[in-house]
């Protein structure tokens, strides 16, 4: 009589379900390898904070990821397309503007909110083979040694025990603390507050960055002719802002973007998240990765968070599926090399957000002059813009097979 089965083994486990962790085991999906992903909250629960309404700025690199993964299909009916960009400082005399047509593109990216990023992934996600879903279900326990890693979950059930464990489970990485890997953090003392409005003149593919001196303030188009709000304040702004009627909300909103798309009508559900940049020292620990808000956590400015962190499950996804049946997928040489290959696109991107929040934050004499005649320099500039065009793409210089629309098996 055979021994009972006393853990799961599997090559590699994802701790987080979000919108990374669940586009990394999609894109692992052809590459034969016993998975295992661990998410706290159900997909389906209001409380999923992947899965809420806050906007996300899909790049182009990041919808070609998602063409690849047979995502894209589920996405693209309610994705709004990027056409242009005016970019200006508030109350002064500096702007740029950017038109996709120009730069011989369709578009610069498309706004999509995380509930349909979710859902499509969700539907993905469950069509796997060869994955064991636990979902709802969080870690009680992970252990980390020389040859493996053993995580124990709650609701009971066996233990998994993996090759390689990845972090995809956000800021406060329990995975990271787990490893002993530790984080910069710096508190923007800024919160973000998110919310769609209606306006008397449908959106039309221009999305509107407004620089204040409380912090950026945006306004997206969204697939159903509507606006996403992302309006950033100090914390106890934020929180009027969040306590006032819907009527007094739309007030203060016309008094601060103006009448540029008309009137505004109506605002649905407000929420709040606190600002911060969160960088993981190392991205790579003994039989660990960090990817996407467990690596580095972005200001929202520029929308660049999200499409970093899927290039990092994109490029790990190709580190991983040229390794030869039966190799190691935690061995050093296989996380250094994925951490080689981010290092230049995680710097380029975190200080390029991180600059343009501090940038344009200061209020020094002076400064403000020469960050407006910056502005009209760059909307002068027709190669300047070109470069801005490619941000989506990021800084590194190898893009992953998935964002250039390859198939990640050669």
């Amino acid at each position: 009589m055979s021994a009972p089965k006393i853990a799961v083994e599997v090559d590699i486990a994802i701790v987080g379900g979000g919108l990374v962790g669940a586009s990394l085991a999609i894109a692992l999906q052809p590459c034969g390898l016993r998975m295992a992903l661990i998410e706290s909250v159900s997909a389906e629960a209001t409380g999923q904070p992947s899965f809420d309404d806050r906007t996300t700025a899909l790049g182009n690199s990041s919808r070609r990821i998602f063409e690849a993964l047979d995502v894209w299909p589920l996405i693209s009916g309610q994705a709004a397309p990027i056409k242009n960009i005016h970019v200006s400082d508030a109350g002064r005399f500096g702007f740029a503007r950017l038109s996709a047509a120009e730069q011989g593109i369709d578009s610069f990216g498309y706004v999509v909110t995380n509930r349909v990023l979710g859902q499509a992934l969700r539907t993905r996600l469950g069509a796997l083979k060869d994955i064991d879903l636990r979902m709802p279900s969080s870690c009680t326990h992970i252990a980390i040694s020389e040859s493996q890693v053993e995580i124990h979950t709650e609701p009971s059930a066996l233990p998994i025990r993996a090759k390689l464990v990845i972090a995809a489970d956000g800021s406060r990485s329990q995975v990271r603390s787990a490893a002993g890997l530790s984080a910069e953090v710096e508190d923007y003392q800024q919160v973000a507050v998110i919310a769609h409005v209606a306006a008397t003149r449908s959106s039309d593919g221009t999305a509107y960055e407004r620089f204040t001196s409380e912090g950026p303030f945006a306004v997206l188009p969204l697939h159903n002719g509507c606006y996403g709000v992302v309006w950033t304040l100090p914390p106890s702004a934020a929180e009027l802002l969040m306590a006032a009627s819907d009527a007094e909300y739309l007030a203060q909103l016309q008094r601060q973007f103006g009448w540029r798309i008309g009137r505004f009508l109506r605002v649905g559900q407000r929420n709040a998240y606190p600002l911060q940049l969160t960088r993981a020292t190392k991205t790579i620990g003994p039989r660990v990765a960090l990817i996407g808000n467990a690596a580095q956590a972005l200001h929202p400015v520029a929308g660049q968070g999200f499409n970093l962190g899927l290039r990092d499950a994109a490029t790990l996804a190709e580190v991983l599926s040229v390794l030869p049946a039966g190799a190691d997928v935690g061995a050093s040489a296989v996380l250094a090399d994925f951490s080689a290959r981010r290092m230049i696109d995680r710097d380029g991107i975190t200080r390029f957000t991180d600059g343009l929040v501090k940038l344009f934050s200061e209020q020094r004499l002076g400064v403000p002059l020469l960050r407006d005649m910056g502005l009209l320099m760059f909307d002068l500039s027709p190669t300047a813009k070109q470069a801005l065009s490619k941000l989506s793409w990021g800084f590194a210089r190898h893009t992953p097979r998935l964002a250039r629309g390859l198939n990640l098996i050669l």
